[in-house]
């Protein structure tokens, strides 16, 4: 039996299987299960060999520019790698394939797509807004069977491993989804007999599986890039802008783009730093000989406070500085 196989037969006891105190045990022992199907699927995909071959994944370096979405599906067979000049700073930006259903058991291009995926710190995941939100659910159920958790953070569990003493449970905020059935069940799958497990959040067994597996889990901050807003009304684009994590654009017509752009750099928390350079760093980088035959520097501007301002090489110049260089 493939583990693809596993996977489907331990879903469909689940789908069977009643929730309640008599089987909660039961059911944390097959989520368990399933986790470690999962992570064996994920392995899988990277690291087996394939020979020869078009190549999918690419370097971490820009090639292109990147364009948006076409009006058509499935217009992507591979990674196509870009970059996006933003506020300075040079982005590198993957086109992925499509994600269709049944992707994380390796469907189509499934298992090479999400591993690109994984490698990324930030997700746009685009979607047709005359296409029902069936879809978002759809992506997100795929991305969450490879360990993928979409904006997210890891839960606040703390297993700690011990030679003896058996399991002891500590929480700090009451457990409403959790019992310690469930727990029990949940370590014993994995086969850990003593632990100190502290759980400072409401966590469910899912969470629990999460702290478990933290190696082969991905928590990354994604976009909801909703497209194709040019054949909405006013009042849909309302509704629209209630989807959390979400941006209404139209590549076709380029609608929203800069509002898109702002959105992924604040996701992506990123931070511009400039170093200050000296006057004799400004001088070098016109010839070398200038340091040698230097006296002195006029400078205007925010770093100097009288305009002009006499200046030596050890000056801080600063952003828009106006310099004059005075030789011997």
């Amino acid at each position: 039996m493939t583990t693809v196989e596993k996977i489907k037969g331990i879903e469909d006891e689940m789908a069977r299987t009643q929730k309640n105190k008599n089987t909660s045990f039961h059911l944390g022992q097959l989520k368990a299960k399933l986790a470690k199907l999962r992570r064996e699927l994920i392995s899988d995909s990277s690291s087996g060999g394939g020979g020869g071959g078009v190549g999918f994944d690419v370097a971490r370096t820009g090639v292109a520019t990147i364009g948006f979405p076409a009006a058509y599906e499935f217009t992507t067979l591979t990674t196509v790698p870009g970059i996006i000049k933003y506020k300075g700073a040079k982005l590198q930006m993957l086109d992925l394939p499509g994600i269709i259903e049944g992707a994380k058991d390796g469907k189509g291009r499934g298992k090479q797509v999400i591993a690109v995926a994984r490698s990324v710190n930030l997700l746009f995941l685009v979607l047709d807004v005359n296409k029902p939100l069936q879809h978002k659910r759809i992506i997100e159920y795929e991305l969450e069977g490879v360990g993928i958790r979409i904006n997210k953070e890891p839960p606040n569990i703390v297993i700690t491993k011990k030679e003896r003493g058996g399991i002891n449970i500590t929480n700090t905020v009451p457990l409403t989804h959790l019992d310690n059935d469930e727990i029990k069940a949940v370590m014993a799958e994995y086969k850990i007999n003593s632990a100190n497990i502290a759980f400072r959040c409401d966590a469910t067994v899912d969470d629990l599986i999460d702290a478990i597996e933290a190696k082969s889990r991905r928590y990354i901050p994604a976009i909801y890039v909703l497209n194709k807003i040019d054949s909405f009304s006013v009042e849909e684009l309302d509704l629209l802008y209630k989807i959390p994590n979400a941006i209404p654009i139209s590549s076709g017509q380029g609608w929203n783009l800069d509002d898109l752009l702002q959105m992924m750099w604040d996701k992506l928390k990123l931070v511009r730093v400039y170093t200050k350079p000296k006057v004799e760093d400004f001088c070098n980088s016109i010839h070398k000989s200038l340091v040698s035959d230097f006296r002195n520097a006029l400078v205007f501007g925010q770093s100097v406070k009288h305009q002009p301002q006499v200046v030596g090489l050890s000056h801080d110049l600063q952003d828009e500085d106006v310099i004059t260089i005075l030789k011997k």
